[in-house]
């Protein structure tokens, strides 16, 4: 007799990520005096305040090394402590976004003055292009408190963001369901968006595919600091859709698609 087992619950993801560099790290010579780095840092918080409109908490969010949590934030999720010595080059700002108009004024205020962006998800980096940088400044958009996952059942679709971990993930769908399932890495701590932008690798990929493919829409803020969907993303980025077939396109542009089950026979 055969027995269905765990069905992959296809998933709909919200990506709050800006575009990554690959870096080789290197003794970096002072680029400025301690006082200028100090004027430059007053200079990236006031267009903050400027560009966000939630000034009123983005001030809550911000950590620069002369605050007394800067290093132990920093640190958290940093897996390769190869980048968390004393010579690693050091962010002078931190960003822990509790809105999209936080990241949104990150990535306006980083073009403005010149700073490089680096986006961390989980810190499972362990080459450290998501909380280092060989340019200074540079400024880290840590997505650890946008970690909300909703996941629907009946559906059998999920929105999680970037923020989340793949344990949070599974134990949020083991939650609403005892036979779905998600085709992801195994490791409970890596985080979704990292592990999302790199394909998503995991044992159940021979049957299943990579995770990303089962990313049927997403959230995304671009360089330009726009907040794109998968509608508008089809019109800006066309390639990254364009796998799926138009009915099923034009259904899920209204959130109304008839995802697929898979079962394991």
């Amino acid at each position: 007799m055969k027995c269905p087992c765990s069905s992959i619950i296809p998933f709909v993801f919200v990506l709050l990520l800006s575009c990554d560099y690959r870096v080789t790290f290197a003794d970096l010579p002072a680029t400025s005096s301690v006082s200028g780095d100090h004027h430059d840092v007053n200079i990236f918080l006031d267009c903050l305040s400027l560009h966000s409109d939630k000034s009123s908490s983005i001030s809550k969010v911000i950590y620069t090394k002369n605050n007394s949590s800067y290093s132990t934030v920093l640190n958290f999720t940093i897996q390769n402590f190869r980048f968390a010595t004393a010579n690693t080059p050091k962010p002078q700002v931190i960003i822990i976004p509790l809105h999209v108009s936080h990241i949104q004024a990150t990535i306006k205020c980083s073009q403005k003055h010149g700073w490089q962006i680096r986006v961390r998800s989980g810190g499972h980096d362990f080459e450290g292009l998501s909380y280092v940088s060989d340019h200074i400044p540079f400024v880290i958009i840590d997505l650890i408190k946008l970690s909300e996952i909703n996941v629907d059942a009946e559906e059998k679709s999920a929105w999680v963001q970037a923020g989340a971990t793949l344990g949070q993930l599974y134990y949020r769908i083991a939650e609403r369901s005892k036979n779905l399932g998600f085709p992801a890495g195994v490791c409970p701590t890596v985080g979704v968006g990292g592990h999302f932008s790199g394909g998503g690798y995991g044992f159940m990929m021979r049957k299943f595919g990579l995770a990303a493919d089962h990313v049927v829409d997403a959230h995304l803020i671009d360089a330009e600091g726009r907040l794109l969907d998968r509608k508008s993303m089809v019109k800006i980025y066309f390639g990254l859709f364009e796998a799926v077939e138009e009915p099923a396109l034009e259904s899920l542009l209204h959130g109304k698609s008839d995802l697929s089950v898979f079962h394991q026979l």
